[in-house]
């Protein structure tokens, strides 16, 4: 099984790192839409939507409030300007309690709704594009450019594409906590980093084969009329933790093709607290497992290729995998324990007899396929780090991984306790004590 492992991390490498930038397209040819959610986001609203008037002018941006309890309506509001001549391309959409704060497709499918209503019954839904980015989110000046390109919405057949992610605080240590709780936020913030633009994005390029590219909850961009598709009584978005993955499924079992590039990316910010860390991927390890709700669907869909089926099962069935390893993979080490302490002359004859180069030869190919992503990450995102820091980056992932052994297991006894709220993932300058509510649906 590992060196199976290590051969398919060979065949999603070697695509990644031979890719080359593709020709842009005509950004004006589309109609854009960008969807920024929000609960409670007025230290970052305001400087995001700037950004976005600024470097998209001719898009729209659609601000949904779920009911914040802070300023944030205010902030957009002020920008927005009086109600008549104000900006036309700035969007508020307010949602409030008990219909509120059910989930961010929920937050979504409002405006969607909205949108629907305001173009009217008789526009080219084929031209407009939504683009979903968090309040903190920064497209690329040059993502429309990219995003209009031939091999992306310039085709017809092209549903949605998602755009590369990297960390915008990547390299900058975390402004409050003692020596090594800095170091221990800068090198979290670091594998998150790595995680998206190395191995992620590797993934992602390899499913273009596939034919089963996924969405992300930021840099999200799809077509209007692929949502107008899928959409049911609600909108697009369902109930799932794990939305975007959700929306993928649906849009792809529909018979539209799906799109990825590292040619542009969004920035968003990484998270310096573990415990916010596994907070979040916690929700997104229970959002996995919700949408094995699919399988049957993705199994049966005549869009689908075998191999392209078997890719999306294999995602869905690995926060599973990670809890059976959980059980599986100590017990040989606890039988070998107990045997070392039951016969130690024993087992140390067989161990440097020749033993050891089972277990040599086990890490190697248990760590190899995690080391490499340190040495990759500086070739293609990072040329300015050393060459031994990349490689300590390497073991860095390695451990990182093992922390979805854990959330897959908090995952799970949400599951088992049915507790279903979407809570949202406190940003770093908001202090630990602050209270979120999560409300079941």
């Amino acid at each position: 099984m590992s060196v199976a492992f290590v051969t398919y991390v060979c065949l999603i490498v070697v695509p990644y790192l031979r890719h080359k930038r593709l020709p842009s397209g005509d950004p004006t040819t589309l109609e854009w839409h960008f969807f920024v959610p929000c609960r409670d986001e007025e230290p970052v609203i305001g400087d995001t939507i700037r950004y976005l008037r600024k470097n998209f002018p001719h898009a729209h941006v659609w601000v949904i409030d779920d009911d914040s309890d802070d300023g944030t309506v205010d902030v957009v509001g002020a920008l927005r300007g009086p109600k008549r001549g104000g900006d036309r391309h700035l969007h508020l959409v307010r949602r409030f309690r008990p219909h509120a704060r059910t989930g961010k497709g929920d937050a979504l499918n409002t405006a969607y709704r909205e949108l629907k209503g305001w173009m009217g019954r008789h526009a080219d839904t084929e031209r407009a594009i939504v683009v979903v980015v968090d309040a903190d989110g920064r497209p690329a000046p040059d993502c429309l450019q990219v995003c209009s390109a031939a091999h992306l919405f310039g085709d017809a057949a092209i549903g949605a594409v998602q755009v590369d992610v990297r960390m915008s605080n990547r390299g900058v240590p975390p402004e409050h906590g003692g020596f090594f709780r800095r170091r221990l936020g800068s090198a979290l913030v670091r594998m998150q980093d790595l995680e998206f633009r190395s191995a992620i994005a590797a993934i992602q390029m390899s499913r273009g084969h596939t034919g089963t590219i996924s969405m992300g909850g930021n840099g999200q961009f799809t077509r209007l009329s692929a949502l107008d598709d899928i959409a049911d009584g609600a909108g697009p978005w369902r109930g799932a933790l794990l939305e975007d993955f959700e929306l993928g499924v649906h849009l792809l079992t529909a018979g539209w093709k799906t799109g990825f590039t590292v040619d542009t990316h969004v920035d968003q910010e990484a998270l310096y607290s573990m415990r916010r860390f596994l907070a979040q991927r916690t929700r997104w390890g229970q959002g996995t497992m919700q949408c094995g709700r699919y399988v049957r669907r993705i199994w049966d869909s005549r869009h689908l290729s075998t191999l392209g089926a078997a890719e999306m099962l294999y995602y869905l069935a690995q926060p599973w995998l990670q809890l059976l390893g959980t059980l599986v993979y100590p017990i040989p080490f606890i039988l070998l324990g107990i045997r070392a302490t039951q016969e130690p002359a024993e087992v140390w004859a067989w161990f440097s007899g020749g033993a050891w180069i089972l277990f040599a030869t086990y890490g190697t190919f248990g760590l190899l396929p995690f080391l490499i992503w340190g040495p990759i990450y500086r070739r293609k995102c990072e040329p300015g780090v050393g060459r031994i820091r990349a490689i300590g980056y390497g073991f860095l992932y390695a451990l990182y991984i093992y922390t979805f052994y854990i959330t897959s297991w908090r995952a799970v006894a949400r599951l088992v306790r049915g507790n279903t709220g979407w809570t949202k993932t406190r940003r770093n300058a908001e202090p630990l004590h602050t209270r979120v509510v999560a409300l079941d649906h």
